[in-house]
């Protein structure tokens, strides 16, 4: 494989990860009491909630789970595209 190839596929695998978390991220699920979890609750899990929001971990659970796969999609469908494109 070429380096230049090489630099083709990480780029857009990267570029893969972050737009797919990103659209993880808008598609998150949300309570019908409370929204929502924030990005920084997701991220930890819910790992800094505290007192009567400890309910939400659950969901903060799950919304980093969605983000997650959608990284892990968007990193598979760069990767791929990025080979299909250096051939």
């Amino acid at each position: 494989m070429k380096k230049n190839a090489k630099k083709t596929l990480v780029g857009l695998g990267a570029l893969g990860v972050l737009l797919g978390g990103f659209i993880g991220f808008l598609s998150r699920p949300a309570s019908p009491i409370a929204g929502r979890v924030s990005l920084l609750d997701a991220l930890t899990r819910g790992a800094s909630l505290e007192g009567v929001n400890q309910v939400m971990i659950n969901l903060a659970e799950r919304s980093f789970d969605i983000m997650l796969i959608g990284a892990l999609i968007g990193l598979a469908v760069g990767v791929v595209l990025g080979y299909l494109l250096e051939r």
